[in-house]
């Protein structure tokens, strides 16, 4: 089916694995993650677009058990547990000051000016942008054979405070765990809603 349009579609499998049969895991495999992995995951994520090739993402990747406790303290009651389970748990975060490595970013033009004199500007497209890695972070994961389970539920000041304390113009924009997913943690499998729901092409 994936024929018609393109040659270069995918696999049916593939495609299973980065979107249709993925979930968001709440438990997790007691099987490792490792540091070559993290670094494969960010090999990915970093060639995928952004506005201007600018890179605000800044990881901060839980591992060690007192990182995983440190975040935990920040953490809602119900991600806690989920927190210290996983093998890892990516802080995504963003540089408001992510224009200052523009010039060799996007060195075919002055991209820094378009920012400088503008924190406001900056922050909204650090915040968009990281969203954008965080994105791609998952799917790099998910196309390593990892599971994700991204999370919302935490203090902003106290993970800042806790991770970011040396690096004042970092911000938290959303966390998320990544291993070998336990089945039996899914959730029951909500529906999506058909493209003419929330669509419109004109």
């Amino acid at each position: 089916m994936t024929k018609q349009f393109h040659d270069h579609v995918l696999s049916s499998d593939a495609l299973d694995q980065l979107f249709n049969e993925a979930r968001t895991y709440n438990g997790w495999l007691d099987k490792p993650v490792s540091d070559a992995q993290l670094h494969a995951i960010y090999d990915l994520m970093k060639m995928a677009p952004t506005s201007a090739n600018m890179q605000p993402a800044r990881i901060v990747w839980a591992k060690s058990h007192a990182a995983k406790q440190k975040l935990a303290d920040c953490a809602s009651e119900g991600n806690k547990a989920k927190i210290l389970a996983a093998p890892v748990t990516a802080i995504l975060a963003y540089d408001i000051d992510f224009h200052e490595q523009l010039p060799w970013l996007f060195p075919h033009t002055d991209a820094k000016s378009w920012f400088e004199g503008n924190e406001e500007g900056r922050k909204e497209g650090a915040f968009r942008n990281s969203s954008l890695q965080g994105a791609y972070l998952i799917l790099a994961a998910r196309a390593l054979g990892l599971d994700c389970g991204p999370m919302s539920g935490f203090s902003p000041d106290a993970v800042n405070a806790a991770f970011f304390g040396d690096e004042p113009r970092h911000r938290v924009n959303f966390i998320c765990s990544i291993g070998y997913g336990d089945p039996a943690s899914i959730f029951d499998r909500s529906p999506r809603p058909a493209f003419d729901k929330f669509n419109r092409i004109l």
